[in-house]
Formats: structure tokens, sequence, C-alpha cells
């Protein structure tokens, strides 16, 4: 099988050549890297296009849209058949690729979700209240979508492409998260949750998620899942 690795990246110029990096030896052979700037104003946009020679698939945005844009163009290019999102901030660790898509290689799932929560695995301990919030978030999402997610806000997701292909994603932002979980919820798909590690990084190291995106969250989770339900 072939994967689909998709970065979206808006302002990343500190770690997106490291990350790119590891995305190449993360052990998996047969992938395509598909990097999504979503108009960077640092260097991140000059060093992608310093990269035009490698074997990557560069897309920019004119302008600033969001991560769900990103998102957007970056599954609409892919060609494999697994599509997994890797934020280009090295918070999530690709040599993990292999335990994302395990169950869907077996055909045992069509979705795997990457839980910060339920694994042994290293674990950067930052924020209290974000973990607090993330929990809160997973709560009210799970009570309407019957799963029993721990990590719903957990940006390392792997899908059958052909399944992230046919859902419209309408989000822009980091409302993603809960509109991709209340959507797959409702198309009767194998949903499966690994544990991974996660290197949390603070706002001072370029942290970007704020309490503007929960409350975001809250209302996508409702929007989703009591009145768009498709």
């Amino acid at each position: 099988m072939k994967l689909s690795v998709i970065i979206p990246c808006f302002n990343e110029e500190k770690t997106i050549s490291d990350l790119i990096n590891a995305v190449k030896n993360s052990g998996i052979s047969n992938q395509e890297i598909i990097v999504v700037d979503d108009c960077s104003t640092d260097g991140s946009k000059n060093i992608l296009k310093n990269l035009k020679n490698e074997d990557i698939k560069l897309f920019f945005h004119s302008s600033n849209k969001g991560k769900g844009a990103a998102l957007r163009t970056g599954f609409k290019q892919a060609t494999g058949d697994i599509c997994i999102v890797q934020d280009a901030d090295l918070e999530y660790d690709p040599k993990e690729y292999s335990l994302m898509i395990e169950p869907i290689i077996a055909n045992k799932a069509d979705v795997v979700f990457g839980s910060r929560f339920q694994s042994g695995r290293p674990h950067r301990v930052v924020y209290f209240w974000h973990r607090m919030g993330n929990g809160f978030l997973t709560l009210i999402s799970n009570i309407f979508t019957d799963l029993n997610l721990s990590d719903m806000e957990t940006c390392f997701k792997a899908f059958r492409t052909e399944i992230i292909k046919s859902i419209k994603i309408e989000e822009n932002r980091f409302g993603f998260e809960p509109e991709i979980t209340a959507k797959i919820s409702n198309l009767n798909l194998r949903i499966y949750e690994i544990g991974i590690s996660y290197y949390g990084r603070t706002y001072a190291e370029g942290k970007k998620i704020g309490w503007k995106d929960g409350v975001r969250a809250i209302y996508c989770i409702l929007k989703y899942n009591l009145i768009k339900r498709s």
C-alpha cells in the first residue's frame, strides 16, 4: 500500500526541514510527501521552494486560509491508498506511521486516531488546562457521536484515501478535528485508536491553537452532529 503524508504548514521555518527529513526516514518505503504552505510569512515558503527538486509535492496558498483548508488541498492531491495527517511542528513522530496504518493494512480499520492519552510512549508535560480542554471536547464529541475516543482533538489521523476524499471538509481552521470526527461517525466505519508519543511545544516555541479554537470546536461538534449530518 502507498501512504500519502499530508503536511499543512504555516510559519514553521524552525521545524519544517527537520520534519520532512523525519518523514523520509519514517521507515515507510512507499510514500508520497505532500506539503501545503498556507501563505507562511516567515522563511517556511523559501525553505520549501528550495526543496522543489526533491521528491516532494509542494502547494502554496496565495492567502492564509487555515489548517482545514490546507488539508483540503492536500487530500485532493493524494494518490496513495492511505492518507495520514502530519503537522509540521514535530509534535508527532513519523516513525510511528507503521503503528498508525497497521490496522488499515490488516483490513481491520478504515480510520485510525493516534491517541496522546492512551500510550506508554514519551509524552511531554505541558499545559494542564489544555489537557482538561481536550478531555472536555472529546467528552462532548463522544456524547454526540457515540464513539469512545480518548483524544478526538489529536492531529495524528490516518484514513483510507477513498474515504477522506469522499467527505466534504468545510472547516478552514482547527475545526477540522471535530468536523471530521462527526462526519466519519455517521458513515458506519471501522474506527481504531492507537497510543502514540507526543512531543508538545509551548506558545513560546510556536504553538498556535488557543481558547478561541476551543470555543469553535464546541460549535463544530454541535453543528456537524445536530445540524449537518453528512
